[in-house]
């Protein structure tokens, strides 16, 4: 045996060490006891111990989202593994880049139904970008590398790596790669320089345009947020992001139309509906966007940029397909859009806005005020109000209502900044996002914008942030319903309230005093700055439990199956539309 050969828990160390891991999310069994020795044994690579897997891949996520490295998690086999699977279909969704070490029993148990063992990597098969099942010792410096590289290059996303125990135990020789590829998986970077000349064509004949952003300029990187800000103000077209693209675009500037799709503003859904040609940038015309795919943009001619070829025509089919990354295709588009001396229909454009305009008047946000009882909406808006002059504030959120009050009316000027389930919508989402937000940035503000069913999900990670001193604050919107459940049963089930009331709720100010955190609780309009203002002077974790209207309704609402121009709205917005019974206006 060389002397310098050492184990495979030892070379898992190393190699997360040797891809800049600064820290990793786990919780220890059985299975993974070796690297948790080799953990034990160093002082370069942090731990933090969540309550449960399905938190520690929350983490991660939060983690990478606000930082743009690959999250790291550590569980064990079996059910340490299963636990950890809606958190990896969640980070796949949302294509968020993770590395999830995962224990299992030794190679000749497998396939034995041996204690805690589990068929992770079929398991978890769909649900990841790739899976490892390590065999050899030989084997596991190469796939440990690999993995990172597979998890955040082209459409990021997660990677599981299975490693037995006796794999774990054997020793080898480690050498780390100078150079990582994959043999089959080389995600095209470049977009096609046609492809990009036709595009610029395109808009420039444009005399309705828009600019549809979504994700995958955050996940390019902040250079991408800049090359696309500069475009959309070099064009002056209106632009419009969407649930996972918040940040991407600054908010505050007037070509801005806010958020797209089903709680979208109405400017943003009309634009889009109207438009004649739609630039998409790493978005991938989700469900939640198009609203009925028939009647979706039906007079557009729709360039994609996109890394992912499979999401080119996956659900609406495109004019001119553009893959690549969304940086360097955007970079290449601005060039030939000054090299060739672009000019838009200015005639055109003015008239459009004047459209837009118009449709910005009818002020579809608005919500009624009340002096006697908190509404939501005045909560997220008081929160962003408080906040917005510091530097560094991030967001994450749960699912459901308060998800979507705060994508309305909590603003972003800047990428990496908003940390939310998109595509799978998690509940229990954000309290552990928030505790691996505020781990990679340990002296910005964090807040968890929840909902009192939603955070209760994941609840028990209110341990690990008394454990590790983590000053994340949880902004509660309490209305003791599963909002969104109950909304949907209002409008489509006859307010018939199936199983959506929340009773035996904790009191969250007692039990953010048990685990040695601060509680507060707002009940009255005249009480929520002041709360919110303690909240956010205290120095350790923190519940804020406001007490919101319980039947206030999220709107604007594109209805499931209807189209961008059939949306609904409160009552309080500026239209002409019909008055329905219950008070809501069709348009």
């Amino acid at each position: 045996m060389a002397k310098d050969q050492i184990t495979g828990a030892a070379m898992v160390i190393k190699a997360l060490q040797d891809q800049g891991v600064e820290v990793v999310f786990g919780y220890p069994g059985g299975a993974v006891l070796p690297i948790y020795d080799e953990i034990f044994k160093q002082n370069k690579l942090r731990h933090v111990l969540v309550r449960q897997e399905g938190g520690a891949v929350h983490a991660a996520e939060g983690y990478a989202r606000s930082t743009g490295k690959v999250g790291c998690v550590l569980v064990t086999s079996g059910p340490g593994a299963t636990n950890a699977v809606t958190g990896l279909l969640d980070a796949m969704l949302d294509s968020i880049p993770l590395v999830c070490l995962c224990g299992q029993v030794p190679t000749h148990l497998i396939g034995n139904d041996a204690f805690q063992e589990a068929d992770t990597t079929g398991i978890t098969r769909p649900c990841t970008k790739h899976n490892y099942l390590v065999k050899s010792i030989e084997d596991l410096p190469r796939i440990m590398h690999e993995a990172f590289y597979v998890a955040s290059s082209g459409r990021p996303g997660p990677v599981v790596i299975d490693l037995p125990k006796d794999v774990q135990m054997a020793l080898g020789d480690y050498t780390a790669p100078t150079k990582v590829t994959h043999k089959s998986y080389k995600p095209q970077v470049k977009g096609d320089v046609a492809a990009i000349k036709e595009a610029v064509k395109m808009l420039a004949k444009a005399k309705k345009p828009i600019i549809y952003a979504g994700g995958g300029v955050i996940n390019s990187g902040p250079g991408a947020s800049k090359l696309l800000t500069n475009f959309t103000q070099m064009t002056g077209f209106p632009i419009t992001l969407t649930l996972m693209g918040l940040g991407a675009y600054p908010a505050a500037d007037k070509q801005y139309l806010g958020m797209l799709g089903m709680h979208g503003t109405y400017e943003a859904n009309m634009t889009m509906h109207d438009c004649d040609v739609m630039l998409c940038v790493g978005a991938r015309f989700d469900d939640r966007i198009t609203g009925r795919l028939d009647a979706f943009s039906p007079n557009s001619k729709k360039i994609h940029i996109d890394i992912d070829p499979s999401s080119i025509n996956k659900s609406v089919r495109v004019d001119l397909p553009v893959i690549g990354d969304v940086a360097h295709v955007l970079e290449d588009l601005i060039k030939v859009w000054k090299s060739t001396q672009a000019k838009v229909d200015e005639k055109a454009l003015k008239s459009w806005w004047k459209q837009i305009n118009e449709w910005r008047a009818k002020d579809c946000l608005a919500y009624q005020k009340d002096d006697k009882i908190i509404k939501p909406q005045l909560a997220v808006q008081r929160l962003y109000e408080l906040t917005k002059h510091r530097k560094d504030v991030y967001i994450t959120t749960e699912v459901g209502q308060h998800q979507m009050w705060a994508a309305q009316h909590f603003r972003f000027e800047s990428p990496n900044h908003w940390m939310t389930s998109g595509g799978l919508g998690t509940m229990g989402y954000g309290l552990p996002s928030a505790m691996g937000v505020q781990v990679a940035h340990p002296d910005a503000l964090v807040v968890d914008i929840a909902g009192e069913a939603s955070i209760l999900m994941n609840i028990q990670e209110l341990g690990t942030i008394a454990q590790y001193k983590l000053p994340v604050k949880v902004f509660i919107l309490n209305n003791h319903y599963m909002g969104m459940v109950r909304q949907w049963q209002e409008l489509l089930h006859g307010s018939r309230y199936s199983e959506s009331y929340m009773e035996g709720l904790p009191d969250f100010v007692k039990l953010a005093e048990s685990f040695g955190l601060k509680g507060l609780r707002a009940t009255h309009p005249g009480e929520l700055d002041s709360a919110i203002q303690e909240m956010l002077d205290a120095d350790c974790g923190v519940i804020l439990d406001v007490a919101v209207a319980p039947e206030e309704n999220c709107f604007p609402m594109i209805p499931s199956g209807a189209a961008h121009n059939e949306m609904i709205f409160g009552a309080d917005v500026k239209t002409e539309g019909a008055i329905a019974e219950d008070g809501m206006v069709l348009v």
